[in-house]
């Protein structure tokens, strides 16, 4: 029986819209608690990364509560954070600070003109689009001559016992903190439903080569188990 969250339709965008709305208030606790606090390491690793320079143009795409875009303007960047969902850009706009503006659109037609930034970030959301190719081209569309692209994503480790383990960890045990914390397992259950569906870190990769950015690669923690997906647009 597929999760109440994930539908792999029409409706794809109301369903995960309406699940952020119900987890928005306790988004960041959960991460803590599923993540062991890891997800901030994995958030600064991504922001060292883009290589920030004082000034630099960049986006978050589906921002979220605005850790990343935060966390961007404090190494210098002026940072757009645009995410789909009212409630989670309510949390992001309480902690706001000088250079980040939050606005709410749809990460697979951004408003926004070609080429307007050298970095483009999304932190676990391309899974969530209903087309996240789409997603992941407008994030190339985006970006300027020599500007850099980082998706960090759950991942799929290639060692088939790792993932197993791996998946059996979101299974059993992340679905009971959506419980415990929201009290509904299945808005925690739908990470590994979309995981399954989504091509993760292997099928980024491939997709940045297609649309033509340069050194590409893949960074991986904890086996495979989280990545962070770089590119460069040519």
């Amino acid at each position: 029986m597929g999760n109440e969250f994930y539908d792999p339709g029409g409706k794809r965008s109301a369903r995960v819209n309406e699940l952020f709305a119900r987890i928005a208030h306790r988004y960041d606790l959960i991460n803590d608690l599923q993540s062991f606090g890891l997800h901030r390491y994995w958030k600064r690793r991504l922001i060292q990364l883009a290589r920030v320079r004082q000034g630099s143009a960049a986006l978050d795409v589906c921002c979220g509560t605005g850790d990343i875009a935060c966390g961007l303007a404090r190494a210098g960047a002026v940072v757009e954070g645009l995410d789909f969902s009212a409630e989670m850009l309510e949390v992001a706009e309480k902690r706001q600070i000088p250079g980040t503006t939050f606005r709410q659109g749809d990460a697979q037609q951004l408003p926004f003109p070609d080429g307007a930034f050298e970095i483009v970030t999304v932190g676990y959301g391309l899974r969530n689009l209903a087309d996240w190719k789409r997603g992941l081209g407008e994030m190339a569309r985006v970006a300027r001559s020599g500007g850099r692209l980082l998706v960090l994503d759950f991942g799929k480790p290639d060692c088939g016992w790792w993932r197993a383990l791996y998946f059996g960890y979101l299974r059993m045990f992340v679905p009971v903190l959506g419980r415990i914390f929201c009290g509904q397992a299945s808005a925690y259950a739908y990470i590994l439903e979309s995981l399954i569906h989504y091509p993760a870190q292997r099928g980024v990769e491939s997709e940045m080569k297609q649309l033509g950015l340069q050194r590409v690669k893949i960074v991986s923690f904890l086996g495979g188990v989280m990545t962070i997906n770089y590119g460069e647009k040519a």
